[in-house]
């Protein structure tokens, strides 16, 4: 049987790690600190360190699940192989390690069938171990969830424009979007922040038509700019604090702000959706979960120091953190001091326009995936290709940011409930699914050394609460 002897391209452990850092770390952190101050810094403190443990707890069920499918497709290959009587299957079921002659019998041990050699996406696994109920459930969940990032991004980058461009200062920070944007001026700021969705619209939104890829450089372009920016902005509050005191004073604990906690925490620990093609490259899988606890050990703490210094740093936290450090919102002078300013109330534009045709085209591939056959794409037409699925993929978040400016609102609805579905209740349907299936199709002497360190159905069952407890104080406090 041929191999393919192309080297795949591989990457550290602490590189991975670096990774995943930068997957987690995102648009979500810049709203940590509004709520964080506005739910008590005491309160904040322990949510956040749960979120990191809950997120962190789905985390190994999506490992263990992407083990058992792994092991799946490499049964299926041995039942397959074994009418010809092949046995060149098993090193297609191997792990990483070189295969030598000696080795060859060793990687027939059962257990070799778990492994993470092989990229299952998330989707993949759903067609594996769920009906097709459950596939389309699945889909709908993450398609509502990508909706939501869309429509963030859009909401986030126009808006930070309107206040950058705007210079009526004091009626900003009451968030107020019905008064004119200049002194004197006919134009309100909804009107300019609607003037400045369409031009992204106009200026962004055509290459969601296209064939946008990830490359590396952009993303070490854009780890750049987000470390440089998020490592200035702890500094400036810092400094703020020592020149002027704290200026803001949160309460220990205010329990009216934690729906808004709740959404924003979800939507900063997200990564489960994205986990399969990050840590397939991995050179060495045998600890990754103790790096990717060690990951989201390093985020909780980087997510409280940044959301703590801003809390009394500020007497007002915009929705939008880099609001906070616009030229007319700092206290700080300068050339120097003022490009800096700009480049950190600018960060979420640059950031985030080159991410949103990435998203929208893994959205318009989801809907594909739910509506249409995969298997025989080219069938359809090039409208519907093309055209209808971009389109359906753009439209509906559009009209969200022209219909509203609150990233907050945004945040909370993604994050609790689309961000619920993908980060707790699909990982537990998964986990629960894989094991059910491996336990009674794979040999029972095989041993998933992936297996999640919380294999009791009770952890199961504790994910589960906690996510219906999440969704319960969201939606009480959308019907207020």
């Amino acid at each position: 049987m041929p191999q393919d002897l192309r080297p795949r391209e591989r990457y550290s452990s602490w590189v991975g790690l670096i990774y995943v850092f930068n997957l987690i770390v995102g648009t979500g952190a810049l709203t940590l600190p509004a709520v964080f101050a506005g739910a008590g810094w005491l309160f904040s403190t322990i949510f956040l360190i749960s979120f990191a443990f809950f997120g962190f707890v789905t985390v190994t069920f999506i490992i263990e699940s992407i083990a058992c499918a792994n092991a799946t497709i490499c049964w299926n290959r041995i039942q397959s192989h074994r009418v010809d009587g092949e046995s060149e299957v098993f090193d297609d079921c191997s792990t990483d390690e070189n295969i030598n002659e000696n080795t060859a019998m060793i990687n027939q041990i059962p257990s070799r069938y778990y492994s993470l050699r092989e990229k299952v996406e998330l989707g993949e696994m759903t067609g594996l171990f769920f009906n097709k109920v459950g596939r389309a459930l699945f889909y709908i969940c993450l398609c509502v969830y990508l909706y939501g990032d869309l429509a963030i991004y859009i909401t986030a980058i126009s808006k930070t424009m309107c206040d950058i461009i705007c210079n009526t200062t004091e009626t900003v920070q009451l968030d107020n979007y019905n008064v004119p944007c200049w002194y004197k001026s006919s134009l309100d700021k909804m009107t300019v922040y609607r003037i400045f969705v369409t031009l992204f619209v106009i200026l962004v939104g055509p290459f969601s038509y296209l064939n946008v890829e990830k490359t590396k450089y952009l993303q070490i372009l854009t780890s750049s700019m987000r470390w440089i920016a998020f490592t200035i902005m702890i500094t400036i509050a810092i400094a703020e604090m020592i020149q002027y005191k704290p200026q803001g004073s949160p309460p220990l604990i205010n329990f009216s702000g934690t729906p808004a906690l709740i959404g924003a925490s979800i939507y900063s620990f997200m990564s489960h959706h994205s986990l399969p093609g990050i840590i397939n490259p991995f050179s060495r899988k045998r600890f990754i979960l103790r790096q990717l606890a060690l990951d989201y050990f390093l985020i909780c703490t980087f997510y409280i120091l940044l959301s703590m210094s801003g809390a009394f740093a500020f007497s007002y936290i915009f929705d939008l953190y880099t609001l906070n450090f616009v030229p007319s919102n700092l206290n700080v002078g300068g050339i120097f001091m003022e490009g800096v300013e700009y480049y950190l109330g600018l960060f979420p534009v640059f950031t985030l326009s080159t991410s949103f045709p990435i998203i929208a085209i893994t959205l318009q591939n989801n809907l594909k995936a739910l509506f249409l056959d995969v298997q025989v794409l080219e069938r359809y037409n090039f409208i519907v290709r093309r055209l209808t699925f971009p389109t359906l993929a753009i439209v509906p978040p559009i009209i969200v940011g022209l219909l509203t400016h609150n990233v907050g609102t945004l945040v909370a609805f993604t994050g609790s409930f689309g961000g619920v579905c993908i980060q707790y209740i699909i990982p537990v349907a998964l986990v629960w699914a894989a094991r059910r299936y491996c336990a009674s199709h794979i040999q029972t002497s095989a041993i998933n050394y992936f297996q999640s360190p919380f294999k009791h159905v009770a952890w199961l069952i504790v994910v589960l609460l906690w996510s219906t407890f999440c969704v319960v104080l969201v939606t009480i406090n959308l019907q207020k």
